[in-house]
């Protein structure tokens, strides 16, 4: 280590020998996966990553595009920003999403709503059941308070500091950061108004399947939930895949579910006639 510190042409060679090294998590350039559903032609992978505990990740998707998100070891905690990408003042709304479905828990058929109605992305497939619509994610005070340490650089980082690196990469700034919704830790409100959460750990391997509505920006960040009872700054690994799909078609089981989802598609529809 002195070595390459002293002299940069061994610091070079250093670098260049890590060429081809592989660690647990890290982007797959190009992307390849093995478990793609049958349907799935490895040239359609757009996206192959696995976000580290305290890491975050952000992809641009086109309409049509499905995300997968798997929690690899039952413990991890992906909270989401989803941006209109061509026009970003449009993200996603928890409100109107818990407000036009009548409901503040998500599954397969439910929907995430922007602030101008839109549907931005569906959910096709949930094997989870524990989200969160609520809570939104921690920030650097609510580490510090917790953990003893909160900042970005620090031993526990905050879903909030992770959302601004990523919303950074899209010339987006603090006021961008909007209430996150969270997968794979849940929030459930009971009688008397108190909050329950969800947090785990759970089995292995639970993953969640969405489709992209409008040509969207996702930004994730993988921190444990702000309501996390342990003692601990506890979180393991995201697996984020994503590949090309189909533009949703007007008979879609999930487009027709609901008046109100049928709204919603409808006014993303028209969006993309201009």
């Amino acid at each position: 280590m002195t070595e390459t510190l002293a002299n940069p042409l061994a610091a070079r060679d250093h670098a260049r020998g890590m060429e081809g090294t592989v660690t647990e998590s890290m982007p797959i350039l190009p992307p390849v996966a093995h478990d793609l559903p049958p349907e799935v032609a490895a040239a359609d992978l757009l996206w192959e990553e696995t976000i580290a505990a305290g890491g975050y990740a952000t992809r641009r998707l086109s309409r049509g595009a499905r995300l997968r998100l798997i929690d690899v070891k039952g413990d991890a905690c992906a909270s989401l920003l989803v941006f209109n990408a061509e026009m970003p003042a449009e993200r996603l709304n928890l409100a109107d999403t818990v407000k036009v479905q009548w409901n503040a828990y998500l599954g397969a058929g439910k929907l995430l709503l922007s602030d101008m109605g839109r549907v931005m992305l569906s959910i096709l497939e949930d094997n989870a059941g524990t989200h969160d619509t609520f809570c939104g994610t921690s920030n650097a005070a609510t580490n510090a308070a917790k953990y003893g340490d909160g900042s970005n650089s620090g031993a526990y980082p905050s879903g909030r500091d992770r959302f601004l690196l990523g919303a950074a990469k899209h010339g987006l700034g603090r006021r961008d950061v909007h209430p996150c919704v969270t997968l794979f830790k849940g929030a459930r409100i009971e009688a008397d108004g108190t909050i329950t959460p969800q947090i785990g750990p759970f089995a292995p391997g639970r993953s969640v399947v969405l489709r992209a509505e409008m040509d969207v920006v996702v930004v994730v960040a993988n921190c444990p939930h702000v309501l996390d009872p342990r003692e601990d700054w506890t979180v393991t690994p995201l697996r984020a895949s994503a590949w090309r799909g189909a533009v949703t078609p007007y008979d879609d089981p999930v487009r027709t579910a609901t008046p109100e989802g049928l709204r919603a598609f409808q006014n993303a529809e028209d969006y993309f006639r201009r």
